[in-house]
């Protein structure tokens, strides 16, 4: 692929898009573009500068804003409410405590099985997730499907997936602590109303998360660990993410352990 010199035909906008495109920028961070072959000139004022890059498109409201207690607070409380996994979704669509949702194109609820008795909860969307509005379309959920094809499930018979955050961060950045804790209600009511037997949890921030723990995805992997669900105590195991095995496939023979150790986990309920 040749590569692009922003410095040729540097006032061609076309030219320029195809620059950013080729250097990974997928997204802008203001809410209306900025035309950068129309800026004030050196004896414009600082003041000017600042009006031109952030235009003012609306009055804002005159309200405090929420701490980040009170939005976890809040998360809780509507999350309790829903009685039924379509309650709980039209509670997470109509949540308005957390900023991800401002920047993301579709909440991402759940795909799979509802009627199964295994549920996967990985990090959060990518950007193909963010635009069907489902979870693991991408690469790396096509890698999940034949991994978990290699052991004889699939998707759309034997498990049920849900991600720890339904908005995509920007950029496909790590989440932050403040943005799963807001997400984490939504999860464990997520668990209650499901009443899964097994679960998967793909990916060190899910792992973290919903364990409590902070220790990295290469210890965390294959440990087997229990989730205490009202008088229940659920088997649960942590696995790499599909897209951290793209990155680094060194890892993909541990991964097959881990797949393996579930297989042997499944095999060994049914005898029971």
């Amino acid at each position: 692929m040749k590569k692009i010199d922003p410095s040729e035909n540097e006032l061609d906008p076309i030219n320029l898009l195809k620059w950013y495109v080729s250097c990974g920028v997928d997204e802008t961070t203001a809410n209306s573009p900025t035309n950068w072959f129309d800026l004030p000139k050196d004896n414009h004022t600082e003041q000017d500068v600042k009006k031109t890059l952030l235009p003012v498109t609306s009055p804002v409201p005159q309200t405090l804003l929420s701490s980040h207690k009170e939005n976890i607070e809040a998360a809780v409380e509507v999350a309790t409410k829903a009685a039924n996994l379509e309650e709980l979704r039209e509670a997470i669509i109509s949540f308005e405590g957390c900023s991800l949702k401002n920047t993301a194109s579709n909440t991402v609820f759940s795909d799979g099985n509802v009627d199964s008795d295994i549920l996967l909860i990985s990090e959060a969307p990518g950007a193909e997730e963010d635009q069907l509005g489902k979870p693991f379309v991408s690469s790396a959920g096509q890698l999940l499907d034949k991994m978990f094809g290699a052991i004889n499930m699939t998707r759309e018979q034997n498990f049920y997936i849900i991600n720890l955050l339904p908005w995509r961060p920007p950029g496909n950045r790590k989440p932050t602590v403040a943005e799963c804790e807001v997400c984490l209600p939504f999860v464990k009511r997520h668990i209650e109303l499901f009443k899964p037997k097994l679960i998967i949890l793909i990916g060190g921030t899910s792992a973290n998360s919903i364990m409590n723990v902070k220790t990295g995805i290469t210890k965390l992997r294959g440990k087997w660990s229990k989730f205490k669900l009202d008088d229940q105590m659920i088997p649960m195991i942590t696995i790499f993410h599909p897209s951290y095995l793209l990155r680094q496939p060194q890892f993909k023979k541990l991964a097959w352990q881990d797949l393996l150790s579930i297989k042997e986990h499944l095999e060994s309920q049914k005898s029971d």
